[in-house]
């Protein structure tokens, strides 16, 4: 892994794994392929989008971007995710990221969504990068985000833990982020892995990952994509519940959900 330029300003797709460990009290893992996005939000915001890729953006398709499933809700017209974002940033005072914004999310699959993470990928006007934000959602529909001041690839990156994900974990304790990413090469677009690593007070407890290679958006891609997973949004949310009942019959502590944290975002 390398520190890597940004890539040319065109949507890409990834196809790669998610991986989940849970270490105690009971082991628990698991690996599933998967598929997402990684779209160039200033770049797209600028162009005539219908024209320009063939991923269906703020309109229907079998694989679609929509700006109202990130940040407050905000319609193409308000403005979208990305002025939710850089508002974030400026509350922040963040004001120099105004360079290319990476959106790494899963699409909706069928008219279905569910974001469980989504990276956003904030560079400056040189194209170092200047900020990551980690965009969490839960089933309860809450939504909260990590704001990664100052972020270098393969640098471990650290958080507390401040919002209610799995009722098989407290709230308690912080997280470890690592971001890698790879240069483009002659037959893809180049490699992403994001691992977060979840400790107590007791020490490490989960760890998890998502990592892909990256290829241009294309209605090949797009086939692939949803030929090899053309139910992944309601999978995702089938085995979130499959996994639950496993950690449940294994006598895993199970704790309520506390009141979401006051503040939408934790530095």
């Amino acid at each position: 892994m390398s520190h890597a330029p940004a890539p040319p300003a065109a949507p890409l797709i990834g196809f790669g794994q998610v991986r989940h460990t849970r270490l105690r009290p009971r082991r628990h893992a698991f690996a599933y392929p998967t598929f997402f996005l990684m779209l160039p939000m200033r770049s797209l915001r600028g162009t005539h989008t219908s024209t320009h890729t063939p991923l269906a953006v703020n309109r229907s398709g079998a694989i679609s971007f929509h700006d109202v499933d990130h940040g407050d809700g905000r319609s193409a017209a308000q403005g979208g995710a990305l002025a939710w974002l850089d508002e974030l940033l400026r509350t922040e005072g963040i004001t120099d990221a105004t360079g290319e914004v990476w959106l790494h999310c899963y699409p909706r699959v069928l008219g279905y969504t569910f974001k469980p993470v989504s990276f956003w990928y904030c560079h400056r006007a040189d194209g170092h990068l200047r900020a990551i934000v980690v965009e969490v959602n839960n089933t309860f529909g809450e939504r909260h985000c990590y704001l990664l001041d100052a972020p270098q690839y393969g640098v471990e990156q650290q958080a507390r833990k401040v919002f209610h994900v799995s009722p098989f974990c407290e709230v308690s304790g912080g997280y470890r982020f690592r971001f890698m990413r790879t240069e483009a090469g002659a037959q893809d677009a180049g490699r992403t892995v994001v691992r977060i690593d979840h400790d107590d007070d007791t020490g490490p407890l989960i760890q998890t990952s998502v990592s892909g290679t990256l290829q241009a958006i294309t209605p090949q891609t797009l086939r692939q994509a949803l030929w090899g997973y053309p139910a992944m949004t309601l999978a995702i949310i089938a085995r979130i519940h499959w996994h639950a009942l496993q950690l449940w019959l294994k006598r895993v502590r199970f704790h309520r959900k506390p009141e979401a944290p006051a503040a939408a975002v934790t530095r």
